[in-house]
């Protein structure tokens, strides 16, 4: 019993594991958009039941009638066989020909010899030379040949008698169902009928829910989309209106959030200038060098804070060339006394909101100078994505951290001094600026030995 379970479940598994294999295969085939996965919707189940319908009918009606017309054109010569051979007499044979010709539509004539031509090659799925050969073998049973390729509009049969062979002339549509090619320009014709409007109507379709996934990206790279319509069926004109309103929420949070902290940064700038004022009529103190120092401190950092809050969203897109930035980034490096070198593949100029994107970079180069020597910036802009690889030889983040690092005012080393360490919002300005822009930023092992932050946007 254990062996038998055993191969039970091994079987299981084995066909598990090809259903799962045929279905990635069918999936990586498969169309992904979903105008050409509606038209295979539509497409497949007519052609499928076409092909159902054309070979019932290739199989059932189409062979039935060419079987029973066959048959009633075979009985027509088996009946003038008889007549031949009751009444032998020439002007019986002439009356013989004129009620042939007249009453059953054959052409006849008795040619004297009795040796039959050599069988012609049977011509590729013709059903009429099969059904007429049986029928003819079946109710004369006499040796015959039959020409059904010869003139398309005749069929041309010889049956051999005693000492002579009767040759007989048929029209072709007399013995084989010839109107079979109207059925299927019906379903064909009808069929591509079917499909065009098919197309047209998915088209309109398919185009709000475009226009709606184009109105989202441009929202979520932080562009405006200030023509988008809802438009289509009930379902997408609901999806619509529930982006627009998504859209207006999040703007007006974005405005109330801003204005807010425009009058917070207002109210804390007015305190610390008068703590500079106060600072500046007591002279030069030494024990004011520490509270002066405070101050500076206080300032930057409200300076951060108001830059990660406002996120630069209020900026148009515009162009930004990649290697003006980055070489900007390798004279601040040289001045330092530190190593940057980067590579650009593809396009230079990118669409992005010029100095937000800029300021990304240098958050990230900046985060690579404070613990580094050397940066190695690598760009790759293709026509869907640009990705930009920061490689540094600096300690590196522990892979439990790597998330921890992105929270605003979060720093990894214990102290709380300032000039160490900064404000903590580098990494969490550069994180809310690359998701402005549709993208995101992740952190890995750097082949340098230190830290690799990849950014990854849409072109």
């Amino acid at each position: 019993m254990a062996l038998f379970e055993s191969i039970r479940r091994d079987h299981e598994r084995s066909g598990g594991s090809g259903y799962r294999a045929f279905s990635r295969w069918l999936r990586h085939r498969l169309p992904t958009g979903l105008y050409a996965r509606s038209l295979l919707i539509i497409i497949l189940p007519m052609l499928i039941l076409q092909t159902v319908l054309a070979f019932v009918f290739m199989e059932r009606h189409w062979q039935m009638v060419t079987d029973r017309l066959s048959a009633a054109v075979t009985r027509d010569i088996a009946s003038i066989i008889e007549f031949i051979e009751l009444y032998p007499g020439e002007q019986d044979l002439q009356n013989i020909v004129r009620i042939a010709r007249e009453k059953m539509n054959l052409t006849i004539s008795l040619e004297p010899g009795g040796e039959l031509p050599a069988p012609r090659p049977k011509p590729f799925f013709s059903i009429l030379d099969q059904i007429l050969s049986d029928q003819i073998e079946h109710q004369i049973k006499r040796p015959f040949w039959i020409d059904t390729v010869g003139d398309s509009r005749l069929v041309e049969i010889r049956i051999k008698l005693e000492d002579r062979t009767l040759r007989i002339f048929a029209r072709r549509n007399q013995a084989y169902a010839s109107n079979t090619h109207i059925f299927l320009v019906w379903m064909v014709g009808t069929s591509l009928v079917l499909i065009v409007i098919s197309i047209l109507f998915l088209r309109g379709q398919i185009r709000p829910i475009l226009a709606l996934a184009r109105a989202a990206e441009s929202f979520g790279k932080g562009q405006k989309a200030e023509n988008f319509v809802p438009r289509g069926a009930d379902e997408v004109r609901r999806a619509g209106l529930a982006f627009i309103l998504m859209r207006e929420r999040i703007e007006r949070q974005m405005e109330q959030r801003t204005a807010m902290l425009t009058g917070v940064s207002h109210d804390l700038r007015t305190i610390l200038t008068r703590f500079k004022l106060q600072l500046a009529l007591a002279g030069d103190n030494p024990e004011l060098e520490s509270m002066n120092k405070d101050v500076e401190d206080m300032q930057s950092m409200l300076e951060g804070y108001m830059a990660f809050a406002r996120g630069e969203a209020e900026e148009d897109v515009g162009s930004l060339q990649l290697s003006t930035l980055f070489e900007k980034l390798r004279n601040d490096f040289a001045r330092e006394g530190k190593e940057l070198s980067y590579s650009i593949e593809g396009d230079d100029d990118v669409t992005v909101r010029p100095n937000a994107f800029a300021r990304l970079v240098g958050n990230l180069a900046s985060n690579a100078s404070r613990y580094a020597n050397r940066l190695a910036i690598e760009a790759r802009h293709s026509a869907k994505w640009l990705t930009i690889t920061f490689d540094d030889d600096g300690p590196g983040i522990a892979p439990e951290m790597r998330e921890e690092v992105f929270k605003p005012f979060f720093r990894l080393d214990s102290a709380r001094n300032l000039d160490s360490s900064g404000t903590g919002l580098g990494l969490a300005i550069a994180l809310d600026i690359a998701r402005s822009h549709g993208g995101n930023i992740t952190l890995g092992d750097s082949p340098l030995g230190g830290l690799r932050a990849t950014v990854r946007v849409p072109a």
